[in-house]
């Protein structure tokens, strides 16, 4: 899958399929459950990345790392704080 734009995670926090923060993505990651996706911030932590990556591994997850820092992808999302991880819902 091509890389995911700003307009489309727009769309996408308007038809809340978007799971947004750290702690949620790794939890329904570990679940097995519905993400299709996982698109992290490009000045996300190291520790959080190696974490995320080890985990839609074993889950066969489609990972991104975006070319968007997390205060972008905040403000994309409509938010006012940082989001360094997404996860995109079937």
């Amino acid at each position: 899958m091509a890389q995911t734009t700003g307009p489309e995670l727009k769309k996408l926090s308007e038809t809340k399929k978007l799971v947004l923060g750290t702690e949620r993505n790794l939890k329904l990651i570990k679940k097995g459950s519905e993400l299709k996706k996982v698109i992290i911030a490009k000045n996300c932590n190291p520790q959080t990345v190696k974490l995320i990556e080890k985990y839609s591994k074993i889950r066969g997850l489609e990972l991104e790392v975006s070319t968007l820092t997390n205060e972008k992808l905040g403000t994309l999302c409509k938010k006012p704080f940082l989001v360094s991880v997404i996860g995109i819902t079937q």
